[in-house]
């Protein structure tokens, strides 16, 4: 956290808000009160640029309470590794992963480059469909499960090459670990803490924020990160500003420029969205990107309205159709607030 947290002001009333219910949960009109009736929102704050429009929290969360991230800790991982390649502790994203971890040497993900961990494109082989025997829960077991040491033991259980490496797009959280196993390396401190003095307290946070590690103290990068809300947010209006706060480049534009632009196209992974590094690409939105995790964690980021959207949620399924609705209430937030 900053010694002196950087600043919101207010609107005066919200703004009117109507969204457009996705087909697939039977279509319909509905007001923003309608949107956390419906959908197990905790936490949903809506900024431009300074201001917060929309704070709003349910199920007894507060703004004092840190809500979990899951998949949107990816991205920050991607800035991480950004920060990294500034520093010239990383010499280039087109070097192996085992150039910088050796313990990573006789592995597929060691033999993979870091740009194609960015882009989820390494070709080795992992089942992500949160079914619980697909190899993301073997993963979890192995990371903050304790079922193995950490580090490289981690993803050793994953180690057949299906593709050329930068072929094939497959949503994979074991790449984003190596990645955080690359940069504890080229770091040689702690991800966390190297996080915090870069990134979190110079954005001016007013609280701390904690992240999940396994047994060797690695964080585990994929998921498990923690914050509050408006710290969330404050990330986001960092992240709209291409990297800039209080006249201060935190992270280079240049990267934050590359990582939010598509490797994939929707049409390769199969989803709404194409992907960067580390980072959902919206198809229609001049720009405009997002962090995303299951059970209903999304950031949306509209750097051209300089828009932010934090919600946070406890949908109670991995693959919950109702994360439809979150998508359209960023599209009329756009609209609206245009």
């Amino acid at each position: 956290m900053a010694l002196a947290p950087s600043p919101w002001s207010r609107a005066t009333r919200e703004p009117s808000l109507h969204y457009t219910g996705p087909p697939s949960l039977g279509g319909g009109r509905y007001s923003l009160d309608e949107y956390l009736d419906r959908n197990p929102v905790t936490g949903l704050l809506i900024a431009r640029g300074d201001t917060i429009l929309v704070e709003r929290y349910q199920y007894a969360r507060t703004d004092a309470m840190r809500l979990t991230s899951f998949s949107m800790a990816k991205t920050l991982i991607a800035l991480l590794v950004g920060l990294a390649v500034e520093d010239g502790r990383i010499r280039s994203i087109d070097d192996l992963a085992h150039d910088y971890e050796p313990a990573l040497a006789d592995l597929e993900y060691g033999r993979t480059n870091i740009r194609h961990l960015l882009t989820m494109s390494s070709g080795v082989r992992f089942r992500e469909e949160y079914d619980g025997t697909d190899d993301s829960a073997r993963l979890s077991r192995a990371s903050f499960g304790g079922q193995s040491p950490g580090g490289a033991a981690v993803v050793r259980q994953f180690n057949e090459r299906i593709s050329e490496p930068g072929r094939r797009w497959y949503y994979a959280s074991a790449e984003t670990f190596v990645l955080a196993m690359v940069l504890q390396a080229a770091f040689r401190r702690r991800l966390e803490e190297v996080f915090a003095e870069r990134i979190w307290q110079p954005i001016g946070t007013e609280a701390y924020a904690t992240w999940l590690t396994d047994r060797s103290g690695l964080a585990i990068g994929y998921m498990g990160f923690n914050a509050t809300l408006r710290d969330y947010a404050r990330l986001g209006r960092v992240l709209a500003a291409y990297g800039s706060t209080g006249g201060r480049q935190v992270i280079p534009k240049a990267w934050i420029v590359e990582m939010t632009r598509p490797a994939f196209t929707p049409s390769q992974t199969g989803r709404a969205f194409g992907y960067g590094f580390q980072t959902w690409v919206h198809p229609r939105s001049n720009g405009g990107f997002g962090l995303f995790g299951v059970r209903g964690q999304y950031m949306f980021v509209d750097p051209s309205r300089k828009l932010v959207m934090v919600n946070t949620a406890v949908r109670p399924h991995p693959r919950d159709l109702g994360g439809a609705e979150s998508f359209a209430l960023w599209e009329a937030v756009r609209s609206t607030l245009a």
